[in-house]
């Protein structure tokens, strides 16, 4: 009998092990997965105080820089926030897309287009069409408008679920300072990895040329980042804010209190 207990006893502390292993398992699954959309894809959402976060901006080996009117500050973005001047908005009736030059150049001359570039930085497992090493075929990634994982499949009935975001859209750029730039200053605002991001097609669309005021990613995790982002890219080209995206922004970032500016790094 004590013999048949003492199995007993083993194999229920054998169970209780066995449910710690998978627990841990699963908490581990979990934090891999926040980690990889907060910190691993798009940067810490609060960086330490000792520097600006990372961020998927450039790819070490064949993504170049794109010149900026000036360098991303370093530092706080809220703190950055409160350098950028604040106005009413010019008038849009004026803006036309021609005024950024052709869509998709490449300015960083590394022989692939724009749209191109920020597929393969973003993407993960990416196929490349036959015979090209610049057109993205495939690949897959989670997106960090509504936090789903997505595919994209290139074709005429498949392409546009995915597009590339320009996160200060274009049309709030030319009403909040743009219009001040050279033609070359604006082709480059325009093909600027800092400024884009590959985004699923209908947010996108909702989007359109809505500032922070008006429009923020509906997964909220994302939105320190995204914010951050709009205030490096506005930053490096001397653009400027209204008062109620400026609100908006601050109101963002009061929940992320370390975040840091986007800046651009080699091989990042």
């Amino acid at each position: 009998m004590s013999v048949t207990w003492t199995q007993f006893r083993r194999a229920r502390r054998r169970s209780r092990q066995a449910w710690l292993v998978l627990a841990a398992t699963g908490l581990a699954l979990l934090g891999g997965a926040a980690w990889f959309f907060v910190a691993g894809q798009f940067g810490a959402a609060e960086s330490p105080a000792t520097g600006p976060s990372e961020a998927p901006v450039l790819a070490g080996g064949w993504m170049k820089a794109v010149v900026a009117v000036r360098a991303v500050p370093a530092g706080s973005a809220a703190g950055v926030l409160d350098t950028l001047a604040v106005k009413g908005r010019a008038p849009k009736d004026t803006y036309d897309r021609s005024a950024f030059g052709q869509a998709w150049l490449d300015v960083d001359r590394n022989g692939c287009d724009t749209r191109n570039d920020i597929l393969r930085r973003d993407l993960a497992a990416v196929e490349f069409v036959r015979g090209s090493r610049c057109q993205v075929a495939g690949g897959n990634f989670q997106e960090p408008y509504t936090g789903r994982m997505m595919a994209f499949r290139r074709g005429a009935e498949t392409s546009a679920a995915v597009q590339i975001d320009h996160v200060v859209a274009l049309g709030d750029a030319w009403q909040k300072g743009a219009q001040q730039l050279t033609a070359g200053q604006r082709e480059h605002l325009a093909n600027d990895p800092l400024n884009l991001i590959a985004v699923d097609g209908p947010a996108n669309q909702d989007k359109s040329a809505s500032d922070a005021a008006t429009w923020l990613p509906p997964n909220k995790a994302f939105r320190c980042h995204y914010v951050a982002r709009q205030i490096s890219v506005k930053a490096a080209y001397r653009l400027w804010v209204t008062v109620a995206e400026k609100e908006a922004m601050k109101r963002i970032l009061g929940s992320c209190p370390r975040q840091q500016t986007i800046v651009p790094r080699p091989g990042r």
